[in-house]
């Protein structure tokens, strides 16, 4: 079953047409990557997921219901969001934070429950805030900031996760520490998870399939070893890059290629020998080269 979905999406900021006739589906438990140059559509994807904007044609739909026929209610305890960055004005403790997570589940004016902060400490170890708990949020590095606002989403308990550059402002560590969290919730609890990435290695990396964008239609989508191809690549970012295989990993692994590399690429041309192989005499390798 599909957690999401986009069907034949349209949506314009004024005259600037963000996406338009966009398709694009999800199934439960699947990490999902967004990604794109800048003002491709990604973010307003995920706006349009979470239901903070409505599509001015087409549908967006959670577990095949519109997400017009759904109150707000229950979309927040349904749906969580990471932004790329989160300004909170009030020095609330790490602790306090995280347990706004549990919002949408009370009653009006309902308090927390045991069950409630089970829930938050839960995901404060996840995340590995535990130890900050008692820290106000504004005391907090950008990297462990974030870390407490997924520690939030994740005390929400949701179906749909829906992450927007997440890792942007973590170290090495806490990137693959936080996607390495996303993929344990993905494959033990059936968390669907889209997430906005620039990292084309990252999301090679953990993302089961992915969409990449180009003003606001998906350009190409499947797997990542399909997606990130000479051609798409390419057409969409118009740099050259090289492409190859992880030795360990064995994903699909993508190497930016400075100008004057670029240059000695194009001006190699030669009779009878194809793109690829131009660029791997250039290179010095038998990988894809881009």
């Amino acid at each position: 079953m599909d957690m999401a979905a986009l069907e034949h999406v349209s949506f314009s900021y004024g005259e600037i047409e963000a996406v338009s006739d966009l398709c694009l589906s999800v199934a439960q438990g699947e990490i999902y990557g967004l990604l794109g140059p800048n003002g491709s559509g990604k973010s307003t994807v995920v706006r349009l997921l979470s239901g903070v904007i409505a599509p001015q044609r087409g549908r967006v739909c959670l577990a095949g219901q519109p997400l017009t026929n759904l109150r707000r209610e229950a979309l927040a305890q349904r749906i969580a969001v990471v932004p790329q960055e989160t300004h909170i004005d009030l020095p609330f403790s790490v602790f306090e934070i995280v347990l706004m997570g549990r919002t949408p589940h009370h009653e009006r004016f309902g308090f927390e429950s045991k069950a409630d902060i089970a829930l938050a400490h839960r995901a404060m170890e996840l995340t590995d805030v535990q130890g900050l708990a008692h820290r106000a949020i504004h005391e907090l590095s950008g990297g462990e900031r974030q870390r407490v606002i997924l520690a939030r989403a994740l005390a929400q308990a949701p179906q749909l996760l829906l992450l927007d550059e997440p890792t942007a402002f973590l170290d090495i560590k806490h990137q693959v520490e936080v996607y390495d969290l996303v993929r344990h919730l993905s494959r033990q609890e059936g968390l669907t998870v889209v997430s906005i990435l620039h990292d084309l290695n990252l999301a090679a990396l953990y993302c089961d399939r992915l969409a990449l964008l180009k003003q606001g239609r998906v350009f190409a989508s499947g797997d990542p070893s399909a997606v990130f191809t000479r051609t798409n690549i390419q057409a969409v970012y118009e740099t050259a890059v090289s492409i190859g295989t992880n030795p360990l990993t064995g994903k699909v692994q993508i190497l930016p290629l400075d100008g004057e590399t670029r240059q000695r690429i194009a001006t190699s041309t030669r009779p009878g020998i194809d793109e690829v192989e131009q660029e791997n005499l250039c290179l010095g390798h038998r990988n894809e080269t881009l």
